[in-house]
């Protein structure tokens, strides 16, 4: 059996998996958590070297695991990696990590996201490299390193993406791979490569960058060191890989105009293809992302919620669980419990709003300020209530994403549905409710983790394309329609939570 091993780096841990080529079948897969350190409030770090132990942990459980199944290392035709878009690696001369990443949900770079807009133009940035200079993307955190921490700035040599800093280890070959590469705010979207324009306007040395590399071709090899420490063949292909949302489009099929994704992880994601490089102009700054995709010679536009799956999170470990609930659903998933006991709430939270704004927003607002929150509290609600507004806020928030990919005159034939949130039936009723549109699930269980080796892949020759990939692996398995029932309740919901975004923004607008 020829075999495909994806590796997602994530925010929460880092998942391996392998899957047979011929069906998309998942073989076996692991799962290893690290920390999330939040040193001051809006910032947000992880330790590069924690990420790293896991990915190699959870190869060499996914391997072991595959030996009982018959399936040894030789089998494995290709690794392809995923991750978390936007954090900042510097490496020292040495190829030493010179300080924990900056990560995507990180919100400090304010003032040299708006230093960078000036030195630049607003506009003059959205033509160089299709979107703004918005804290969640690198440049701006890179630039806070060398104005805050000049000594360490000063003895860069590399600048990585999380998951292209996974690649570098497992085969020595530095790169970027585009669909990451383009979260930077540095790439020149339509062209695929670095803006020299850019670069010389912020004074940013363009040799800290390494080749830009495609999605769907080998970048590297597994080396022999690395070989000892997982159980991998020495020379086994390592492709480029993606972005997160980049593979979960390719694992859920997302990868031909007309399709659209909705992705629910830490953060939430509205996601649509498109076969050129389409910027929202309907005012200044624009509202959702312009980037390449992980398949060639495409891109797609993109909202993003900040705090989907975090705000669930937030509700488990600040909120809790009942002591019956946890003795009963010990071994159910905690998000599934709380979802389960949101299903006792009536749609629209009997007049509850939350703002999932727990680390700023970018769509619709563009605000790193934005603050989280529940609003109509009364002595009638209870935690069930908290947790389902939860559901319903992420839901509006996605709605805002949606809302404006819509604008952009894309049709849009299909939504599917992915993420951690997406394995709960309540929450995508609510997310289908909310958007008015039905949501289909794939078979692709184990998210950007498999379109990465899909991607590899196409890499190491299974596979002549991604479509082809996708169209002999990827299966429509479940529909939510939305229910109409429902939809007066969250049409007037909807209207008042947008409402309270302008009413709350002066409350907000004090730097951290």
């Amino acid at each position: 059996m020829d075999a495909l091993l994806g590796i997602d780096l994530g925010t929460t841990g880092v998942k391996s998996a392998l899957f047979n080529a011929e069906d998309g079948q998942t073989i076996t897969s692991a799962f290893f958590e690290y920390p999330l350190y939040h040193p001051q409030p809006g910032w947000a770090e992880q330790n590069p070297e924690e990420w790293w132990r896991a990915t190699l942990a959870a190869i060499r459980a996914c391997l072991e695991a595959a030996a009982l199944h018959g399936i040894m290392p030789a089998g494995v035709r290709g690794v392809g990696l995923s991750g978390q878009m936007h954090g900042v690696v510097l490496l020292d001369e040495r190829s030493m990590v010179l300080r924990p990443c900056i990560i995507w949900a990180d919100q400090r770079s304010e003032a040299q996201c708006r230093w960078m807009t000036e030195r630049v133009g607003a506009g003059t940035l959205i033509d160089y490299v299709s979107n703004p200079a918005l804290p969640g993307f690198s440049a701006p955190k890179a630039l806070w390193v060398r104005d805050n921490e000049p000594e360490i700035f000063a003895r860069a040599r590399t600048l990585l993406l999380p998951k292209d800093y996974i690649r570098f280890l497992l085969t020595g070959v530095k790169a970027m791979e585009i669909s990451d590469a383009a979260g930077t705010c540095l790439l020149d979207v339509r062209r695929g490569q670095w803006s020299r324009e850019v670069l010389d306007a912020i004074g940013f040395d363009p040799a800290l960058l390494p080749p830009v590399v495609p999605a769907d071709t080998i970048c590297g090899t597994i080396t022999a060191e690395v070989a000892q420490l997982t159980g991998l063949i020495e020379g086994t292909p390592v492709a480029g890989g993606g972005a997160d949302n980049a593979c979960g489009a390719v694992g859920n099929g997302v990868v031909r105009s007309g399709l659209a994704l909705v992705s629910i992880g830490t953060s939430g994601v509205v996601l649509a293809h498109t076969g050129s490089p389409q910027v929202d102009r309907s005012g200044p700054v624009p509202r959702v992302h312009t980037f390449n995709h992980a398949v060639p010679h495409a891109w797609y536009l993109m909202g993003v919620t900040q705090g989907a799956g975090l705000s669930l999170r937030w509700v488990r470990d600040n909120i809790g669980l009942p002591e019956m609930a946890i003795e009963r659903w010990a071994a159910v998933d905690a998000y599934i419990t709380l979802s389960m006991e949101a299903e006792h709430v009536p749609p629209g939270s009997d007049g509850l709003l939350f703002l999932p704004y727990l680390q700023g927003e970018r769509t619709p607002h563009l605000d790193a300020y934005a603050r989280g929150g529940w609003i109509g509290l009364t002595a009638s609600h209870n935690r069930r209530h908290l947790v389902r507004s939860v559901l319903e806020g992420v839901a509006f928030s996605l709605k805002d994403c949606f809302a404006i990919i819509q604008e952009q005159g894309l049709a849009l034939e299909q939504v599917r549905a992915t993420g951690g949130g997406a394995k709960s039936p309540l929450w995508r009723q609510i997310i289908a409710d909310v958007l008015g549109v039905e949501l289909v699930t794939t078979n692709a269980s184990e998210g950007p983790a498999f379109g990465a080796a899909l991607l590899a892949g196409v890499a190491s020759g299974v596979y002549s394309s991604v479509q082809e990939a996708c169209d002999a692996t990827v299966r429509v398995v479940e529909h939510t329609g939305p229910q109409p029932q429902h939809a007066a309740v969250y049409a007037r919901m909807y209207d008042q939570y947008r409402a309270l975004y302008p009413a709350l923004r002066p409350i907000f607008s004090h730097p951290l």
